[in-house]
């Protein structure tokens, strides 16, 4: 879609935006550890067919984690037990697979860092000077420390996130209940707010939340695939509502 074409998001009430894949590539970093953790998984119960990129965007991005790892398990016919979230990484759970994953998370991203999108920094700080507010939106349970070590936190007046989401019981993406949650904590109606997202899931729940514009940021899933989920517009890279 031609840059001049592209809705001006400051005469919206607020922008919601997904972290990973949207402000972050931390996607990359979920991407290596679910591959990883999923990899040895398969191995060692030999599952096949063997995990591939296509699964993570089928099945795990821009899902809470543990409903991540039940559906790409339920994906090969496989059903284990629930758990706890507290299961340690050694239970052949739910939990316990889910957070075998994040282990590898935090390791990567303590040891390497992260740093925000250029292009996602200048939309952001174009929000900013119109007054434009701005919240998180993300199925991790991470968002607050991605944040805090790509020093953007203090950008956001809300950061709506999987630990909020686990703790109130909404529903992962692609359900609504999180960006319509997000914007009830920032006091907005979400017909006059946009939202952004790179994941399906993510897109799917902007829209069934009625969100007045839904922005699709391609980063793999696909422009035609974005759009077919429900986002209004799709761009490369959020650099294009700036230029």
């Amino acid at each position: 879609m031609p840059t001049d074409a592209l809705p001006d998001l400051t005469a919206y009430d607020a922008v919601l935006f997904d972290l990973d894949g949207v402000l972050t590539p931390t996607a990359e970093v979920h991407m290596h550890a679910w591959q990883t953790m999923f990899e040895e998984l398969f191995a060692a119960w030999e599952i096949t067919p063997p995990y591939t990129e296509r699964d993570y965007f089928d099945h795990l991005d821009g899902k809470k984690r543990y409903d991540g790892v039940a559906a790409l398990l339920r994906s090969r016919d496989i059903e284990v037990p629930w758990g706890d979230p507290s299961d340690p990484v050694t239970a052949d759970t739910v939990c316990g697979i889910g957070n075998r994953k994040n282990v590898v998370f935090e390791r990567v991203l303590r040891r390497d860092g992260i740093a925000a999108y250029p292009g996602s920094l200048a939309l952001l700080d174009a929000l900013a000077a119109a007054g434009t507010r701005v919240a998180v939106v993300s199925s991790s349970k991470n968002a607050e420390e991605v944040l805090d070590v790509a020093g953007i936190r203090d950008r956001f007046d809300v950061v709506m996130d999987g630990v909020i989401a686990e703790r109130d019981h909404l529903a992962s993406k692609p359900a609504p209940d999180v960006f319509v949650e997000a914007a009830r904590m920032l006091d907005v109606d979400p017909a006059r707010c946009a939202a952004v997202e790179d994941a399906l899931s993510g897109v799917e729940s902007a829209a069934a939340g009625g969100f007045g514009l839904v922005v699709g940021v391609d980063r793999g899933a696909g422009a035609e695939a974005l759009r077919d989920a429900g986002a209004h517009v799709v761009v490369n890279d959020l650099e294009e509502f700036t230029a």
